[in-house]
């Protein structure tokens, strides 16, 4: 167990250390400044004029947004048409059927908004053609387009006084060609030497050790699994995602596999303190981020290794952990860390079944999400923090007498408004959707005039566990998470809408506040720091900002989790 406790340790510290450089190469790539793979520009500029992109004309907030909104909706109907035909197209060696409508819908707006909810099954659910054009290009461009957005907002922070804030198309494809990519190709490399599948063969028959013959799934893994982390994505090739042993084969590729997925929101932090050329404040942000991160994963290390209580009393072995629903070539405490990471930084890949976690898991699980902000997805997590740091400044300005100011731009009621609905927009999307879904469950009748099939099908745990299920999807539709309490049976036209729906206002809502915020406050008269300035990026900042985030978090969501994980917890004991 200390060895498994010091690969922990050893990977967030090596996270750590390839971030901050990998966050000044992304600054550098965002300022237009010279970097190692400027000889790609020439190929960048030919994809500009075949799309008929000026890639050098300077945008609005407004602009951006548009051209953001305009290009997602695009995707969507491309990856509808795909995912309703797959059944009729090539590169199908397995033969999977097409998809229903619901369940394209679901599909394509989870991979289009980042989230990655799967309600099909992996292999059996997509074909390759699929999995290629369709889910791993997405992965792609929807890690590019909050990485983009979140580039505007850098821009709105460090000019003093500006309606233009760079180029979008510029931000989006500089994000694809130079860290993307690379970084995908390096990585596939080594799932490729540690025996990960890159084929297009169909199914491969295979003898077990118990001489069995079986079918075994493969296909071009090698190549979805770089983004579907890197892009902070997670959708499985697999439907059991990571845990699967060709998706995750052994501790080392579970390594980088959680160094991928946490190496570029970790960088995109320290890219704006390079950027804005103020590390101080770069720093604030981290260490909020981190402290919220650790509070979270060391709870949830110690239950897992801990083990269940109720099982102990029954006179069994619990020096292994709780490894129910885990892999034993990766163990409780490399297993508990990867669901905090994957929930805080919004991947929503696993590595084990989150449903048979221990209840304090479960909570912290659902806490990473809820709260939203921790690191966060590429470019929305800092995106989410910067709403707080609003509200932050707003409140400390109010308390200490003086007026609201952030990097020398006046806090106004406009900026409060916006930044106040968005907060409240992402418990909203979760409480209420839970409340709908908990309704239905307990009057099974009513699913009769609305869908078709039974509510009672939904769970299969009762009680606490499975209010847990139902709020544990929602929360982690409207983080764009996309992991699961997999007790939950979420291919249904209910599930499929409603969370598809959750999904587009939880992704495209927090994007567009911030942006709003950002270039407004772009556009106001530049007020020099004087020593009345309200400091923003000391520790003292930090803790107000990270009270801000708890007191929302505890406010809107205590009461939800005391009817699921927290009462099963105590019910343990």
């Amino acid at each position: 167990m200390n060895t498994e406790i010091l690969g922990v340790v050893l990977t967030f510290i090596v996270t750590v250390l390839l971030a901050i450089p990998i966050g000044k190469y992304i600054a550098k790539v965002f300022g237009g400044e010279k970097s190692l793979l400027d000889f790609l520009a020439p190929i960048e500029n030919l994809i500009f004029r075949i799309c008929g992109i000026d890639a050098k004309r300077e945008m609005t907030w407004k602009e951006s947004l548009a051209a953001l909104l305009t290009i997602n909706l695009v995707w969507f109907i491309f990856a509808m048409l795909i995912l309703m035909t797959q059944g009729s197209l090539p590169l199908n060696p397995d033969h999977n059927p097409s998809m229903t409508p619901d369940l394209a819908f679901n599909t394509a707006i989870s991979f289009l908004v980042n989230c990655n909810l799967q309600d099909y099954s992996g292999e059996t659910g997509v074909s390759y053609l699929t999995q290629v054009m369709v889910l791993m290009f997405l992965q792609f461009v929807s890690a590019a387009t909050g990485v983009a957005a979140l580039a505007v907002v850098f821009n709105a922070m460090k000019e003093r006084t500006t309606d233009k804030l760079g180029n979008f198309y510029n931000y989006f494809m500089k994000t694809l060609t130079r860290i993307l990519l690379p970084l995908c190709i390096v990585v596939a490399i080594l799932f490729l030497l540690n025996g990960m599948p890159m084929t297009f063969h169909g199914k491969d028959n295979i003898v077990t050790l118990q001489g069995d013959s079986v079918q075994v799934s493969r296909g071009p893994v090698a190549a979805f699994v770089p983004i579907k982390h890197l892009g902070t994505n997670g959708g499985g090739f697999f439907g059991a995602n990571s845990a699967h042993p060709l998706e995750n084969p052994n501790y080392f590729t579970d390594m980088i596999e959680l160094l991928s997925q946490s190496v570029l929101p970790f960088a995109l932090v320290f890219a704006l303190g390079y950027y804005l050329r103020r590390r101080k404040l770069a720093l604030m942000i981290f260490g909020v981020m981190t402290v919220g991160f650790l509070m979270l994963t060391i709870p949830t290390i110690v239950a897992e290794v801990k083990g269940n209580p109720m099982i102990s009393k029954m006179g069994i072995d619990m020096s292994s952990g709780a490894m129910e629903g885990k892999e034993v070539r990766f163990g409780a405490a490399a297993s508990g860390y990867w669901s905090i990471l994957t929930t805080v930084i919004s991947t929503g890949s696993v590595n084990a079944m989150h449903d048979s976690y221990m209840p304090v898991s479960g909570i912290n699980q659902m806490l990473a999400m809820m709260v939203n902000c921790f690191y966060g997805g590429k470019g929305v997590g800092i995106l989410n923090f910067y709403i707080f740091i609003i509200i932050a400044v707003f409140i400390s300005g109010l308390m200490v007498g003086r007026t609201p100011e952030f990097l020398g731009k006046k806090i106004e009621a406009k900026e409060m408004k916006i930044a106040v609905l968005i907060a409240l927009l992402h418990p909203f999307l979760i409480l209420v959707g839970t409340a709908l879904a908990a309704y239905f469950t307990a009057n099974d009748t009513a699913m009769g005039y609305w869908f078709a099939g039974k509510a009672s099908g939904w769970l299969n745990n009762p009680g606490y566990h499975g209010f847990s299920e139902m709020l544990y999807q929602y929360s982690s539709s409207s983080a764009n998470n996309g992991s699961g309490f997999e007790g939950l049976n979420d291919n249904d036209p209910f599930w499929n809408i409603t969370a598809g729906i959750v999904m587009i206002l939880g992704r495209y809502l927090p994007i567009i506040g911030p942006v709003a915020i950002a270039g407004i406050l772009a556009g106001k008269k530049y007020i020099p720091e004087s020593a009345g300035t309200l400091k923003t990026d000391t520790g003292t900042f930090g803790l107000m900002v990270f009270a801000v985030i708890v007191i929302i978090a505890a406010l809107a969501f205590f009461p939800a989790l005391a009817l699921g994980p927290i009462a099963e917890h105590f019910s343990m004991k």
